[in-house]
C-alpha cells in the first residue's frame, strides 16, 4: 500500500531536476544575460581611447620620490655658483621679464576682465560655500546661485527700466523748455547784451555747417560710439562667463596655487590664501547689501519729497555706493542738485536727510555687516582707492579696500612676524 501511493520522481517538486530547478536556471541564465549586456555597455567603442587628464602628481608626505612609473631619481641640481648656470638662468630671466611686459602690455584689457571675473567669483564664493554647508553639490550650490543672482537682475531691471525709459522720455521732453526759459530769462539777456553770445553762437553754427570736415567728425563720434558699446556688450559676456568657469573652478585652481609652494610652507600659504579670499568674499556681499540699503532709502526719501527721476537717481545712488568713501558723496550731491529743481526747502531736506543717513551708515550699518570682512585704516583706504582709481577705473576703485587689506595682512603676518625674531 504504501509503495503504491508513493509519489514517482516525476511527479516529486523537490527532486533535482522537477519544475522548480527549472525555473531558478531560467532566471539565473536570464541574469547572467543581463549582466553581459551590462558589462558590454561599459565597454568602449572599437578603438575609443580614454581621455587623457592632466592630474597634479601625489602629495609624497615622506619626502621621498615615487619610482613606481619607472622614470627614475631626479639627479643632483647644477651648482648655483657655476658661471654657465648664472650666465644662462640671467639671460633667461631677463627674457621671461621682457616677455611677461610684452604680454601685459598688448592683453591689458583681458586681464582687466580676468580680474573682474576672480573678484565677482570669490563675491559668490561665501554664498556657495554656505550652500555646500547644507549639504549640497557644490555644482548644484552654484546654479542656485546663478538662478537666484539672474532672478534678482531681472525683477530689479523688470520693474526699472519702464520707469527709467518713462522718465527719461519726460527730461527729454522738458529739455527744450528749460532752455527756451533760459534764453527768455533776465540774466541770459544781461549777459548776451554785454558779450554778444547769441551772435556769436549763431556765427560758430554757420561756419560749422559749412565745414565738411567737422560733419565726418560727428558721423566718426556716432560709429565711434557703437563701437564702444559693442565693445562693453562683449567685455560683459567676456567677464559673466569667466566669473562662471571661476566660481566652479575655484577649488582646483586653490589647491593647484598652493601645491607652488614649497611643502614646507603650504600650510601657511593655505592659511594666508584662505583669509585673504574669504575677507574678499565677505566683502564683496557686505557692499551689496550696504548699496542696496544706500538706494532704498533714497528713493523712500525722493518719493516723500517729490523729487523727479526718483527711480533713476535711486539707481545711480547704489551703482555709486559700491564706490568706497567717495561713492556717497557724489550720490548725495547729484540728487541734491536735482531736488533744487523743487526748490531750495526741498534740497536742504534732502541734503540733511541723505548725509545724515551716510553717518549712520558709516557708525552703525557698515560696522555690523562688515564684520567679517576687511579691515582698513582710514588714511590707507583713501589712499588706495584714489590709486586704484587712477590705475583701473572704476574697477580699480572697487578693489581697492579689499587689495589693501590683503597687502597689510602679508605685511603683518609675513613681514613684521620675520623682523620681530631678530
Amino acid at each position: 500500500m504504501a509503495d503504491e501511493i508513493r509519489p514517482t520522481p516525476e511527479e516529486s517538486p523537490a527532486q533535482p531536476g522537477g519544475h522548480g530547478d527549472e525555473g531558478t536556471h531560467a532566471n539565473r541564465a536570464q541574469w547572467e544575460h543581463m549582466r553581459s549586456i551590462a558589462s558590454r555597455l561599459r565597454r568602449p567603442l572599437p578603438g575609443a581611447q580614454p581621455r587623457v587628464r592632466f592630474l597634479m602628481p601625489p602629495v609624497d608626505e615622506a619626502g621621498e620620490a615615487d619610482e613606481d612609473e619607472g622614470l627614475g631619481t631626479p639627479g643632483p641640481r647644477m651648482s648655483s655658483k657655476h658661471p654657465i648656470y648664472i650666465g644662462f638662468m640671467g639671460t633667461v630671466g631677463v627674457g621671461i621679464a621682457l616677455g611677461l611686459y610684452s604680454i601685459a602690455q598688448h592683453t591689458t584689457q583681458l586681464l582687466v576682465w580676468i580680474l573682474a571675473a576672480l573678484f565677482i567669483a570669490l563675491g559668490l564664493d561665501p554664498v556657495v560655500r554656505w550652500l555646500e554647508g547644507r549639504r549640497l553639490p557644490r555644482g548644484l550650490g552654484i546654479a542656485i546661485t546663478l538662478v537666484a543672482l539672474l532672478g534678482v537682475f531681472a525683477a530689479f531691471f523688470g520693474t526699472l527700466i519702464p520707469t527709467i525709459v518713462d522718465q527719461v522720455t519726460q527730461l527729454v521732453n522738458a529739455f527744450p523748455g528749460w532752455i527756451t526759459d533760459f534764453l527768455h530769462s533776465d540774466f541770459y539777456k544781461s549777459v548776451d547784451e554785454q558779450f554778444g553770445i547769441k551772435q556769436r553762437v549763431t556765427e560758430e553754427l554757420q561756419k560749422f555747417g559749412q565745414d565738411s570736415q567737422a560733419i565726418t567728425n560727428i558721423f566718426g563720434g556716432v560709429l565711434g560710439v557703437g563701437s564702444t558699446i559693442a565693445n562693453t556688450a562683449f567685455g560683459v559676456l567676456v567677464v559673466l562667463v569667466l566669473s562662471l568657469y571661476f566660481l566652479s573652478a575655484l577649488p582646483a585652481m586653490k589647491a593647484w596655487g598652493y601645491r607652488l609652494a614649497p611643502r614646507t610652507r603650504r600650510a601657511r600659504v593655505e592659511a594666508l590664501s584662505e583669509e585673504i579670499t574669504r575677507g574678499v568674499g565677505n566683502y564683496v556681499i557686505g557692499q551689496v547689501c550696504v548699496a542696496v540699503l544706500n538706494a532704498t532709502f533714497a528713493f523712500i526719501v525722493m518719493s516723500i519729497l517729490h523729487v523727479p527721476f526718483a527711480a533713476l537717481l535711486a539707481f545711480v545712488v547704489g551703482f555709486l555706493a559700491f564706490i568706497p568713501l567717495v561713492g556717497g558723496v557724489v550720490a548725495g550731491t547729484t540728487i541734491v542738485l536735482v531736488a533744487l529743481t523743487q526748490g531750495w526747502q526741498t534740497a536742504l531736506i534732502m541734503a540733511i536727510a541723505y548725509f545724515a543717513y551716510l553717518q549712520f551708515e558709516a557708525y552703525f550699518v557698515s560696522p555690523r555687516i562688515m564684520q567679517k570682512a576687511v579691515a582698513v585704516p582710514g588714511p590707507v583706504a583713501v589712499i588706495s582707492v584714489i590709486a586704484g582709481g587712477t590705475l583701473l577705473g572704476v574697477l580699480g576703485a572697487l578693489i581697492a579696500i579689499p587689495t589693501a587689506a590683503a597687502v597689510m595682512l602679508l605685511i603683518r603676518e609675513v613681514f613684521i612676524s620675520r623682523q620681530d625674531q631678530h
